[in-house]
């Protein structure tokens, strides 16, 4: 069954941070952690089988920052095509180390992590040829869609949508970062954008899935504000991928310290708010996603009884 098949039947689970998994599993401060998917696969499918054993029906690629424009800052640029295939081939094998338990691939397009000209030294035209050779490189690869996250300014985003189009996706995933503003609960992205005006631009630019992920500030609790304003505005299915929790910093390190159960208490109401996929981001761990796994098992079979 097709992902966008499956989510009118069930909430699907995905996974959790990768960033941090990858630093524990030994990845030095400023290492390029998608050059592991050649050099160190056993790590990488160790960390996506974890996740796997603990109940995600989707993984997300290694390869957030495999784009050719981030690759070159590691000297990896000649590699783009080789890494990201290479990450849709391990996630892959990660589901089927499991049995036959059916599982999604989503390719992961991150931001290039600059600015565009006018208002940086990246011009367009770049951007347009980095995101189209990493897209090519992970639907040839065998994805059941790209998923571009952690954007915070619509024009990258649609440039990536448009790529990910281009070469075939079969569903594409449109996530963006907010930030928690000082005045309140209300909730921007870097560039500004409201969780209202990203739904709609995403929608009309042919995202199958509308997201969140990340941000400062964004926990479970505003995840639940955002996919309520996704759904005011937008009729297509919502993911949601949280922190855990808000960070502190301690012995000069950024720690998430939410526990599973504290995370986990939540999504209740985060189902509630109409998400058809569900997993976590920063400081998430194999933990918080076997907790989330428990919670879906037990809130769908409640809802089987009550039929």
């Amino acid at each position: 069954m097709k992902l966008l098949e499956a989510v009118k039947y069930r909430v699907l689970l995905g996974d959790g941070a990768m960033g941090t998994q990858l630093q524990q599993a030994g990845l030095p401060p400023g290492g390029c952690g998608e050059a592991w998917n050649l050099d160190a696969p056993e790590k990488i499918l160790a960390i996506q089988r974890a996740y796997v054993d603990a109940g995600s029906d989707c993984l997300i690629t290694n390869t957030f920052g495999a784009s050719r424009i981030m690759l070159e800052r590691h000297d990896e640029g000649p590699r783009v095509r080789e890494i990201n295939r290479a990450a849709v081939d391990i996630a892959r094998r990660a589901f089927s180390l499991g049995g036959e338990r059916e599982g999604y691939v989503l390719g992961d397009i991150g931001p290039f992590g600059g600015l565009m000209e006018p208002y940086g030294e990246i011009t367009v035209a770049l951007v347009e040829k980095a995101f189209a050779e990493q897209a090519e490189a992970l639907v040839s690869g065998g994805v059941d869609a790209i998923i571009i996250e952690t954007q915070t300014a619509l024009e990258e985003l649609g440039i990536a949508i448009a790529a990910a189009k281009a070469a075939g996706a079969p569903a594409v995933v449109g996530s963006m970062a907010f930030d928690e503003m000082q005045e309140g609960d209300e909730v921007r992205t870097m560039m500004g954008t409201s969780p209202e005006q990203a739904a709609k631009f995403m929608a009309e630019a042919g995202c199958d899935v509308v997201a969140l992920n990340c941000g400062t500030g964004i926990d479970l609790r505003l995840a639940v504000d955002i996919a309520r304003r996704y759904r005011s505005v937008a009729s297509l299915p919502i993911m949601a991928q949280p922190n855990a929790g808000l960070p502190v910093l301690e012995n000069m390190k950024v720690l998430y310290k939410e526990t599973p159960e504290e995370m986990a208490r939540g999504l209740e109401e985060l189902l509630e708010a109409g998400v058809a996929i569900v997993g976590g981001c920063c400081g998430s761990t194999p933990a918080h996603i076997r907790k989330f796994r428990e919670v879906l098992d037990r809130v769908r079979t409640q809802s089987r009884a009550r039929a």
